[in-house]
């Protein structure tokens, strides 16, 4: 099917800006390995949609992001009467021969460009599919696009995949990562670097967590309902309780994602906390300027913010405050409250 599917032609000016460099990286078919030899990932999707083919039989299906194609095939396979997907990177070109080498040329049409500039050439879908989730599920997501092609092309009723997703927090103790990370520039081949110690703390670390190492509980600080969200609820501030489940010390607090497909007969949820299968995502942590000395059922409470940084969206500012007064008296001194900062560095950062 024939569509004018190259809206980047229009644009005459080439040069990469860092808001540019996001779908400049996901040319590069080594992303995209990496996301489909994830499993977790790959699987849930494909069972959300091979599972529910009632819901597709017949429907018109937009694939935001679609990358190399693949859950495009999933929704042709189960019998979508027509898939739209959408990517703006030149993988697209790559996903013109898949979709072409695997027979599926008169049921899905790659549309090259963003999401935002391009035309469909139907006005309604009825399905919308996407794998727009970032590290800590904000950074470098495509939620924005999938919300706006939501509110201009799905119709009333219609399904989106996933359609919920939280962010929840943990405690962990991490005292000999940390000890490598942060105090190594106190002595750095004889020379004090110490002053690079506040920058390494600000930086999150993407990296896998081992369970053993989580010291409490999980606490939800975002809920969003896809379907109904909007762009400014992307932005929050939410208090947090963490309480632990042993005596033990907590060197930082980790953010993970959990994500739902509640139109799903059968229940399918994505997870990728701790304590399950890694995925490519990982884990998220943050640091924390003190070492938090807890016991059982003990409690440490603060709040966890988050803002789209203001030089390209896609980007996120943390700030995580936590309350360490109760720690601070079992010591005999006065009540304090420290706040750290995060703003996303290396993303990609992981343990040797």
């Amino acid at each position: 099917m024939d569509v004018d599917t190259d809206a980047s032609t229009k644009e005459e000016n080439t040069t990469l800006t860092s808001k540019d460099y996001y779908f400049d990286s996901y040319a590069h078919f080594g992303i995209h390995e990496e996301m489909l030899k994830d499993e977790v990932r790959t699987l849930t999707y494909r069972r959300s949609i091979f599972q529910n083919e009632h819901q597709f039989k017949g429907k018109v299906v937009l694939d935001v992001g679609c990358g190399t194609g693949i859950l495009s095939m999933f929704a042709a396979k189960a019998g979508a009467q027509h898939v739209y997907a959408i990517e703006c990177s030149s993988i697209a070109n790559q996903a013109k021969q898949i979709i072409k080498d695997n027979g599926f040329s008169e049921v899905i049409t790659i549309i090259h460009g963003k999401c935002e500039e391009v035309e469909l050439p139907v006005e309604k879908v009825d399905i919308i599919i996407s794998e727009w989730m970032g590290y800590a599920l904000l950074y470098e997501s495509m939620l924005n696009s999938v919300l706006y092609a939501r509110d201009r092309w799905l119709v009333p009723g219609g399904k989106l995949l996933p359609d919920r997703a939280q962010i929840k927090l943990s405690g962990i103790e991490d005292m000999n990562y940390k000890e490598q990370k942060i105090s190594f520039w106190d002595d750095v081949y004889g020379f004090d670097m110490s002053c690079i110690k506040e920058i390494a703390t600000l930086e999150p670390l993407v990296d896998v967590v081992p369970y053993q190492q989580v010291v409490t509980d999980f606490c939800t600080v975002l809920d969003l309902d896809c379907l109904t969200c909007t762009v400014d609820d992307l932005s929050f501030s939410a208090p947090f309780t963490l309480t632990a489940n042993r005596d033990d010390y907590i060197h930082a607090i980790v953010a993970h994602f959990d994500c739902q497909f509640g139109f799903s007969h059968t229940p399918i949820e994505l997870r990728t906390g701790p304590m399950e299968e890694p995925t490519h995502w990982k884990q998220t942590v943050f640091y924390l300027e003190d070492v938090l000395v807890i016991k059982a059922g003990e409690s440490v409470t603060g709040r966890f913010s988050c803002t789209p940084n203001k030089s390209n969206h896609r980007d996120m500012d943390f700030v995580v405050e936590y309350d360490v007064r109760s720690f601070l008296q079992k010591m005999g001194c006065s009540d304090a409250r420290v706040d750290c900062i995060f703003a996303p560095g290396n993303s990609n950062a992981q343990k040797d």
